[in-house]
Order: C-alpha cells, then structure tokens, then sequence
C-alpha cells in the first residue's frame, strides 16, 4: 500500500473510531502500534520502559481520539502522546535511580531485554551508528527517515519548533557521517 493510501486508510480508521467503531479503533491500534513502540524505545533506550510508554500512551489516545478534530494528524498527535509519556517516565526513572543512589552505592544493572531488542533490529553500519546519537537527534532521525514524517509534523509529535527539529537533523546527520566514515576509515585499514 502507498505511503499516501496508507494515510488516507488511517484516517478513515480515526473517523470510524471516533463514530464508536471498536474493529476500527483495533485496526488503527494495530496499525501504529509497532511504531510507537519504536519512537518510545528510540527516546527511553529500555524495551520495557518503552511498553510502558506505550500502553500508558494508548490510554491517553482512546480518552483523547474523540475530541481529535484533523483526522490526518492523527500520527503527529500520537507520536506527541508517546513524547510527552516517555519524558515522564523517564523523569521517573531518573528520580528513581537518584533516590536508590542515595541509600545504596551499587552499579546499575544492564538491561538485556534491551540488548535483545538492539540485537534483533538490523545490526548494519546505519543501525549501529544512530544508537550512537543523542535521544534527540535518534528521535528526530527515526521520525524523519523511518516514519518518513515532515518537519511540520516532527514539531508536532516531539513539541518543539521546526526550527530545532532541522537544527538537530543537521546535527545528527553530521554525526552519523563522522561515524560511518570512522567506521569505513577503521574496515579499510584491517584489508
């Protein structure tokens, strides 16, 4: 299905759901489900946090989908929904880890359920190199790229000016060539 029938295809979904069609609703869920669970997983860095995230996100779009007046922002909106979720819970997380910090000196323990999920995403150069980014340049560069979202609609899904999100793409395109270059520059040399 085209990138263009497949919006169109989901805002018929927003519509029937708001009308109260629940197969709708499980169609669009369904649909966007994979993907918001990857923006939340690209902004929190923990698979489950990330599940979280979005199941918690979920509930917000259902209380929220009725009073959605555009249909066609429905993937800019949720993506702002699973934004503004993850940077609560991270805030969480972090006065979690600040508090466990103060009563015990211990290292914190690595995450294999997110190694896992790093593993079985595509292991290539690319890959590799955007886990090396900031959150917020890896959230900007999966929406644009992966999502293949505007710059208009990232502003919206991450709440900040068009502006910052081409400033940050520009920066995270910078990096990702200083990477894969590093990374050609490091394979030529071991031929």
């Amino acid at each position: 299905m085209g990138r263009r029938l497949s919006r169109v295809y989901d805002e018929y979904l927003v519509v029937s759901a708001q009308a109260g069609d629940r197969a709708a609703f499980a169609r669009l869920a369904e649909s966007w489900q994979k993907r918001l669970l990857a923006h939340a997983y690209r902004l929190t860095g923990d698979a489950d946090l990330a599940l979280d995230v979005v199941q918690d996100g979920w509930a917000d779009i259902v209380r929220g989908l009725p009073g959605l007046k555009e249909p066609s922002v429905f993937p800019a909106w949720a993506y702002r929904i699973i934004t503004r979720r993850a940077a609560d819970a991270i805030g969480r997380a972090q006065r979690k880890r600040r508090t466990e910090a103060a009563y015990a000196l211990e290292p914190e323990a690595h995450n294999t359920t997110a190694k896992r999920m790093e593993a079985s995403a595509d292991a290539g150069p690319l890959s590799r190199a955007i886990t090396e980014l900031p959150v917020k340049q890896r959230a900007v560069i999966g929406l644009y790229y992966l999502e293949e979202f505007s710059v208009t609609e990232i502003s919206v899904a991450l709440s900040v000016p068009a502006g910052t999100v081409k400033t940050r793409l520009m920066h995270a395109r910078k990096k990702l060539r200083q990477i894969l270059e590093g990374d050609n520059h490091a394979q030529s040399q071991y031929r």
